[in-house]
């Protein structure tokens, strides 16, 4: 994903341009330093006080030209009206949220309007249309009958969450003025890989993921990956 993030920005922005970044619900906040490493002014808003924590850690232990580019905000990702002014933000990323949020269309509006025009909301989702992948791989046959019909699953920490289709958010993207502009596959072969699993060699690891970038670029890999990556552009 930081490949093609980083390859939207290039696309998108001067060379040397420093962007104002919005990442919603940024975690341990490893895209938002990474993005303040390259430069860009980062605010990272996380609901998760522990995460919030370990984000500062991180944080604290980076050179003060980066310190001074990143900015912490615990809060809800619908909040964002509440603490940024519309078009505050070149780019908005919004990475492995929406399948914890039951109905997103308010979430995701209210991130379009954080947009300058021309900005790039970049966003992260369970494929709703490839939930059978996972079980029936596994050979779980009950599990992927009934995940034909349904965008509910539950995750690798048994929590309970949703997936997206992307007719429905290529619709829903074009409804709050940032329509789709490109979209990815993500986790096309490696999603039967365990969490704990040991990291090939650095050769072989490699070769991974120029196979995993050239199959979530490809049809019809990229529409069985367990991921989505969409990127959408403030008209």
């Amino acid at each position: 994903m930081a490949r093609q993030l980083d390859e939207q920005l290039a696309a998108r922005f001067p060379v040397g341009q420093r962007l104002r970044v919005l990442d919603v619900g940024m975690g341990q906040g490893t895209q938002a330093l990474r993005l303040a490493r390259a430069g860009h002014k980062v605010t990272g808003v996380e609901q998760d006080p522990e995460m919030v924590a370990v984000a500062g850690r991180t944080l604290a232990a980076e050179p003060a030209g980066v310190r001074d580019r990143v900015r912490l905000v615990q809060g809800n990702g619908m909040d964002t009206g509440v603490h940024f002014l519309p078009g505050s933000f070149d780019v908005v990323l919004c990475h492995g949220v929406l399948m914890y949020v039951e109905d997103p269309d308010a979430l995701l509006a209210g991130l379009a309007r954080m947009l300058a025009p021309g900005g790039l909301l970049s966003l992260v989702v369970r494929n709703g249309d490839a939930l059978a992948m996972r079980p029936g791989l596994a050979g779980d046959w009950i599990g992927a009958l009934a995940a034909f019909e349904s965008t509910k699953y539950t995750n690798r920490l048994g929590l309970d969450v949703r997936a997206d289709r992307l007719d429905t958010l290529t619709e829903t993207l074009a409804g709050i003025g940032a329509p789709l502009h490109s979209w990815y596959g993500v986790r096309v072969f490696t999603d039967q890989a365990a969490d704990d699993a040991q990291a090939p060699e650095h050769g072989e690891l490699q070769t991974l993921l120029a196979a995993e970038e050239k199959a979530g670029r490809s049809d019809p890999y990229r529409r069985v990956a367990a991921l989505l990556h969409l990127c959408g552009v403030r008209g």
